[in-house]
């Protein structure tokens, strides 16, 4: 029973992960990771605001200890010159004490310092690995939409793409269907010319009548041709009987020879 589910496991595993492949499309894939490189670049940056801010209050609350720490010595002095020497030391002592807390702040100073360097750094790094993956993105995505229409404009040439196929297939029935419907045609055609099928509408004549049109068609040609014949060859006759008669009326009109006279 459990190889029995392994199996069912793999094949389930594997008809996810081809139907993932198909639906992945690598530059929606890209696209987010270019997004959340930009997130964590932005992380990064707000880590470097958040600690120069801090760095700030800590230079602020520096000046504050070594304004404070000046004026109790100033208070010490006044003091000690006015002879209250009581008071010159309460002063020193609490200039001691802003001393030691000038101290630890100066440390978190530097070191808060080092870390904004550290993140800026950081930073400056991020910012150029996101430029140069935008730009290898591009291109990437560039080539393959190249790659992808390519190959589509190859698959409608060869007629391998779904859409071409089914154009293909439907030429292709197109044509059957035609040749199927011609081929018809012409088989009742030599059926009703053969007499095996009878014509309903009665346009139809058969082949004895066929055959008698032909002849009397060739018929009526062929005395129309001598008709014609005729016609030029009476034509002919009556033209050379009408120069003819033209030729002898000539001949008579002429003038007989008048008489000469002899001179005297």
């Amino acid at each position: 029973m459990s190889g029995v589910m392994k199996r069912m496991g793999m094949i389930f595993r594997a008809k996810a992960n081809k139907a993932l492949d198909r639906a992945e499309d690598p530059r929606e894939t890209l696209d987010y990771s270019y997004q959340k490189q930009l997130e964590l670049l932005q992380k990064v940056r707000r880590g470097v605001a958040d600690v120069a801010t801090s760095r700030k209050r800590l230079e602020l609350q520096l000046g504050q200890l070594q304004s404070q720490s000046s004026k109790l010595e100033d208070q010490g002095r006044k003091a000690l010159a006015l002879g209250r020497e009581d008071l010159a030391r309460e002063a020193l002592s609490r200039r001691a004490a802003l001393q030691q807390q000038v101290t630890d702040l100066e440390t978190q100073h530097q070191t808060l310092q080092g870390e904004e360097e550290k993140l800026t750094l950081a930073a400056q790094r991020l910012q150029a690995k996101v430029d140069a993956f935008r730009t290898k993105k591009e291109t990437i995505k560039a080539t393959y939409t190249a790659a992808q229409a390519q190959t589509r404009i190859g698959e409608a040439f060869s007629g391998i793409s779904e859409e071409m196929g089914d154009v293909g297939m439907a030429i292709q029935r197109a044509e059957d269907k035609t040749a199927q419907l011609q081929a018809r045609a012409g088989a009742i055609d030599e059926l009703l010319a053969s007499g095996a099928l009878d014509d309903s509408s009665g346009l139809a004549k058969d082949d004895i009548q066929s055959e008698l049109d032909r002849l009397s068609g060739g018929t009526d040609v062929e005395l129309e041709l001598q008709r014609m014949k005729a016609e030029l060859a009476g034509g002919s006759s009556s033209k050379q009987a009408i120069e003819g008669g033209a030729g002898q009326g000539q001949q008579a009109q002429q003038p007989q020879d008048t008489p000469r006279f002899d001179k005297q």
